[in-house]
This record gives C-alpha cells, structure tokens and sequence, in this order.
C-alpha cells in the first residue's frame, strides 16, 4: 500500500512570484551547466591564470610536499568500524589513491603493525573499469554483514552507483543486485529482498533531485517490477521507507519519513496495514532501541500528556506498548540538556546507549542503561577539555572506540569493552607546537549576544599588531564547529608563524537547537553578524588587524564567507570561498539547492526573498569597492551545492574589473578530493594565497 498526501505549511505550496533573475538580468547563467564546452573552456582559462599565479610562488612545491606526507603518512590512526568478521578500515595513500577496503582482527589492531586482509581494492576496480571511482561505504545485511551494497561514485558525486558484494569470498556478486546513479538509499529486509528508495525516473524526484518513493525489490526481478510501498510527494525534499532493527539486527517494525522541508520531517509506522502518522514533532525522530526501549530525539519542546520534554532531549517508550498503540504509549525522559549543553553523536551497542555531549564546546560522553524499570547514566572516564568522539561501536556486544584531541596534541584512540576506556593509537605529531597557545574568548554580536571562539596563536602574543590570522566558520544546519588537531593547518600555517580562529556561530549546533533556530530563514543575517563580530573583537584585542586577517568556510561557510566581504571588505585582505552557495536569488534551481529552503527561505517568495536578497553576495558584489582579491574553488563533479555558484561569483567580479582567483577541480565532489594529491595541491594553493595576502603585505 502507499501513501500520497499533501504537504503542511511549507514555503513550496505558498504562492510563488516569478521576480527571479533570468538570462536578460543574469549574463552568467550559462555557467550552471556543469559540462557545458563553453563553461569548461571558461574554467580552464581561469585555472591557468589562477595556477600560473600560485604555484610559481617558491613556497608552493613545499608546501604541497608537506601536506601530501601528511595525508599519505602510514602513521595515521586506521579507523575502523566493528564487523562480526573482523575490524574493517578504508585506506588512502599513495600507493593506493583510490584506497583500499581491508580488514584485521582486534588482536592484530592493537599491535603496532597490524596485518591486513585486502578486501576491495578500489584503485584496481577504477583501471580495471575506466571509471573515476571513489568509495563511498557499504550498507550490509545483519547480523553477519556479509552480504553488502557497495556504493561507488564516479569522481565523488553524490549520486552513486551501488553493487552487490561478497565478504567473505571479496567479490561483486556476478548477477547480483545492482543499481544505476542515483541519490537515495537501500536497506536489507533479507538476502534476497531489498528495500530501495532511489530515483526510479525523473517523474519520481522532487524539487530538490530526491527521491520519494520506496519498493520491496526481491532478487530475480527487475527494478521496474519491485513493487513500491511508500509514496510521499514531489514538493516534500525526500521521502521513502525504512526499517526500525534492534542492536542484533531484527526487525522490530516498518517505518517511513516524508521530509516537508530541510529541518521538517513527518515521520509514519506500518500499523495494521496502512501508514499511520506518528504523533512526534517535526523536528522530532526516531532514534534507536536500547534494552527493548525505543528512542526518540527531538529539536524542539515536546508537550505530551502535560509534560514537556526540552528541545535537544532523548524520550524512551517501551518497545512492545508502542508497537500496540504508537501513539498513546508512554513515554520517558532519558536525557535533557542543561546550561551551554547539546547532544553530539552517539551509539548503541549490544547493551548500552552512549551520548556524546557537548559543554561550552567541550566535550564529554554518557552511558545509559535501563534497569529496573528506570535509566541510570554515567560518565565515561575519558580527558577532560578535549573534543571527544564516538569512532566506532559494536551492535553485538560493548565494544566501543572514542576519539579524543585538541587543536595541539595529536588524536588518541581509545577502546573499551564494557569497562575504563584505555588508549591504544595516537597519531603522530605533524608540527611542533612548542611556543603556541589556546584560548577562548567572546565577541559581542549586532544584538548583544555572546559568541564564543578559539583563537590559536604564539604565546605571549603582544598587542604589537598581531599575526596573520585565518578564521574558520560555517553557521548553519546546526552543525557545530568542534576544535581538533590542526595537522596540516598546523604544519602549513601555524609553524609559519601564523594564527588560527574557530567562530561558534549562531546557525550552528554548538549549543543545541535553539542556537542553530535563532538565526535561519528570517534572522540568517544573525549568522553573519556574528562572523563579523569575531573578526572585529579580535582586531579590538590585538590579536591581528585587518590587513592580517583572512577568512575561509565551505558550503554553507562559503555562504558565510561571501556575506562577510561583501558586507564588510575593510575588515578582511583575504577570503577563501570554498565549494560555496553563493547565488541566493538561484540557489533553488541550482544543483540540490531547493532542499534547503527550510535553512534560507524561499526567493520565489516576494516576503522571503526581502530576507536573503540583501545578503546574497552575488547580487550584493558591486563595482568600485575595495574587495580582499577573494579565492574561489569548486568542483565539476559537485552535484550538491553546484560549481555555478563559485564559477558565477567570480565572473561577476571579473566583469566588474575586481580582482580574485578562481580554480576548479573536475573530480571530487562536495569533498573537494578524491586522492591526496588532489587534497595536497588544494591545501597548497590556498595557503599561498593566505601568505601572499596576509604574510607579505597587502598588494597595491
């Protein structure tokens, strides 16, 4: 049976105004074709011109040497995820630029030299092919996870192709399941059934290039047979089916999500055959099953039979009285945040829940269990003052892997099984951070809020006129911007001299929902007011001064990046737009631009596009202003956020006679690398650019 229904009160079904830019105010539009002959001659041209300019620099071949021995080390931790059949790790060097898919056993990986069982190798499959494969994971079937789907993207797309593959005996199952490119996601119901939420056929996508529909595919049919069970509607973002699994693997029920916007999701359970509507929040999930207990998350207050559960909380319901009665089963207070505190990550393991917490940006993780009819919790004894991580965890039994590092000190790898967590792998150290600190301060925003930031920087640092500084931020989609090792940032940048700045922006996740609720939409300017406000206090306090400070973010950050220098280019020399939004009047008939309309607002919309037009920085650059020479750098191969927005930012600010760099890598996707030699050049040219701008003094 399927399900079809009219979305709520989304932006989508408001009615639309037609006030976009088309091709008569736009020249540059041509550019949003990805593959277009005259769009690429355009960016080749720019990347000569961009590459002649920096790589002739004498700092660029060691600079590029440096970050290539970084990521090509044999030193680095090989993380690992828990199988039945060993620890599994994927691996990239320079050897093996594509990686390889290898395995081991607990006994060997804790030795210093663990030995290694090849798996897949994804450099043989990409000659062996033609193809520009990169890896992108397995879904497997529990318990044993023998039987898997691997996804392979042609040169680091989103979009995938997945293949049906053996563990055990380490090959593609010849005339197996197989599926074309697409966005979306498969689950194993058994070894001869699959539930597939794919892009079936153009009809068949939303708005955004999502899928909406799910079907039971068994093995001997063809796609086109599977029959569909779920349908939600082409305005939601996506929608599809899924599977409720217990730690052992079971299935305990069949469930379905329709997301109405980015951040909005209703969420349906198979009830006596039909879709039955859960009565959660949209913003509101289901999260796992612990001790016959299922989770539920939710962003935001959740009033039930009067009581209220704050937003960021876990809620528990007894499995088996919700499966009688979803919706009136009672429900339990797990976990509530308290003062600057948020949720961040998490696992299950045969036995126990763990929640990774943050606290004023600092972390620190729990232990639940349910016992006696009651949860109990504790810390787990991990170091304080770190950013500490969930790496990896069993579903079988207690095993569990925690991650622990800071801006300085090189990761440490800790394990435990039920027990104190004791390290077992430290990364090397990649720079010498002797003579450098760490502090936090705050800046006071537009309208008077706190925003917290690291700052990294040569101790003892006068008040003399500072240091060349770069500032990282990101601010949106409540994803928080946690400190951790500056491996590369450390050896290129901060051992030159340099000082390093993490902004904990409003839109972000750093102190739960609310801060990331405060400033989307209708308040996104918030966001950008408090990157500025960053960058001002640490003028103010000596730190660095405007002819020093540069700035850098991606996606999102590039967004974020583009408003601060055009906003504000008196208070910047340098600015780095990473794989970046940056037409916002576009953005949602560009690449997967429509399914963020929850996190910006709607630009058909004549209301919403009052909130985004004054900030978008392609409308907002303009001739005659003094900009910081901005970088810009995308992807061909970039099919969520699109290089036609890098590319059109900078064709803009060449037709205005501003300066600015622009490159484009044709592989690599939204990750901006597919290899480490692709990572090294990138890391290379920016930070050249970053010396040339804020170390040798401000160009004339």
């Amino acid at each position: 049976m399927t399900l079809e229904t009219t979305t709520g009160d989304s932006a989508s079904d408001q009615p639309a105004d037609a006030g976009i830019p088309g091709p008569e105010q736009d020249p540059f539009i041509w550019l949003e074709e990805a593959r277009d002959p005259s769009a690429l001659e355009w960016v080749e041209a720019e990347n000569d011109r961009t590459l002649s300019a920096l790589t002739a620099d004498p700092r660029f071949d060691a600079l590029k040497s440096e970050a290539l021995d970084i990521l090509d080390s044999e030193d680095r931790i090989p993380f690992v995820s828990f199988r039945p059949d060993g620890l599994y790790n994927f691996w990239q060097d320079k050897q093996n630029p594509r990686g390889l898919v290898r395995r081991t056993s607990l006994e060997s990986y804790r030795g210093e030299n663990p030995e290694w069982e090849l798996v897949l190798d994804v450099d043989a499959l990409a000659k062996e092919e033609c193809r520009e494969w990169v890896y992108r994971g397995s879904t497997c079937l529990p318990p044993d996870l023998r039987h898997c789907m691997i996804a392979l993207s042609d040169g680091g797309k989103d979009a995938t192709v997945m293949r049906e593959f053996d563990m055990q005996t380490k090959n593609f199952v010849a005339g197996g399941f197989e599926l074309p490119e697409s966005q979306g996601s498969i689950q194993w119901i058994d070894k001869d059934t699959l539930l597939v939420t794919r892009n079936f056929s153009k009809e068949l996508m939303t708005e955004s290039e999502y899928p909406y529909t799910s079907r039971i595919w068994k093995r001997g049919q063809s796609l086109d047979e599977a029959e569909e069970i779920f349908r939600g509607s082409p305005k939601d973002v996506w929608s599809g089916a899924s599977l409720l699994r217990d730690a052992s693997g079971a299935i305990q029920a069949r469930t379905a999500f329709r997301a109405i916007s980015f951040h909005e999701t209703e969420n349906y359970v198979w009830k006596d055959g039909d879709w039955l509507r859960l009565e959660i929040p949209l913003k509101a999930s289901l999260y796992g099953i612990v001790d016959r207990q299922l989770l539920v998350s939710t962003d935001v207050d959740w009033e039930v039979d009067g009581e209220t559960f704050p937003a960021d909380s876990l809620v528990a319901i007894d499995l088996e009285e919700w499966k009688v009665d979803p919706n009136g089963a009672q429900k339990t207070l797990v976990w509530a945040p308290g003062e600057r505190q948020t949720r961040q990550g998490g696992a299950i393991t045969g036995h126990a829940l763990y929640v990774g917490l943050l606290d004023n940006v600092r972390g620190r993780v729990l232990r639940f269990n349910f016992i006696d009819g009651a949860w109990t919790s504790e810390t787990v004894d991990l170091p304080d003052n770190a950013t500490v991580g969930i790496q990896a965890s069993s579903n079988e039994t207690d095993q569990i892997m925690y991650t622990v590092s800071d801006f300085l000190n090189p990761t440490t790898l800790y394990y435990a099984d039920g027990g104190k967590p004791e390290p077992i792998k430290q990364s090397s150290s990649r720079f010498d951070p002797t003579g450098m600190e760490v502090e936090q301060h705050e800046a006071t925003s537009a309208d008077g809020t706190k925003i917290p930031y690291f700052i990294v920087k040569p101790s003892g640092m006068k008040p003399d006129g500072g240091a060349a500084t770069v500032m990282h931020g990101y601010g949106g989609f409540q994803v928080p911007q946690l400190p951790g090792y500056l491996g590369l940032t450390g050896k290129l940048w901060l051992s030159r001299g340099g000082a390093y700045v993490l902004a904990n922006l409003r839109g972000g996740g750093e102190f739960g929902p609310n801060w990331h609720q405060t400033a989307m939409r209708e308040n996104k300017q918030r966001t950008w007011d408090d990157f500025i406000a960053v960058a001002e206090d640490l003028v103010a306090r000596g730190f660095t001064t405007p002819t020093q400070l540069g700035i850098e973010g991606g996606s999102q950050g590039g967004l974020l990046v583009g408003t601060a220098f055009t906003q504000r280019p008196d208070l910047f020399n340098a600015a780095i737009v990473q794989i970046p939004l940056f037409d916002m009047l576009r953005f949602h008939l560009i690449g997967r631009g429509a399914s963020w309309i929850g996190e910006y607002g709607d630009p058909r919309i004549p209301e919403q596009r009052a909130w985004i037009e004054p900030y978008s920085p392609y409308q907002k650059i303009a001739e005659g202003m003094d900009y910081p020479s901005p970088f810009l750098w995308a992807s061909t191969a970039d099919d969520r956020t699109h290089p036609a927005h890098a590319r059109k930012g900078a064709a803009k600010l060449k037709a205005l006679g501003q300066p600015y760099y622009y490159y484009e890598e044709m592989t690599g996707g939204h990750s901006g690398g597919v290899d480490n030699s692709q990572r090294a050049q990138l890391q290379a040219l920016q930070f050249v650019y970053l010396m040339q701008r804020l170390m040798d003094g401000k160009p004339e």
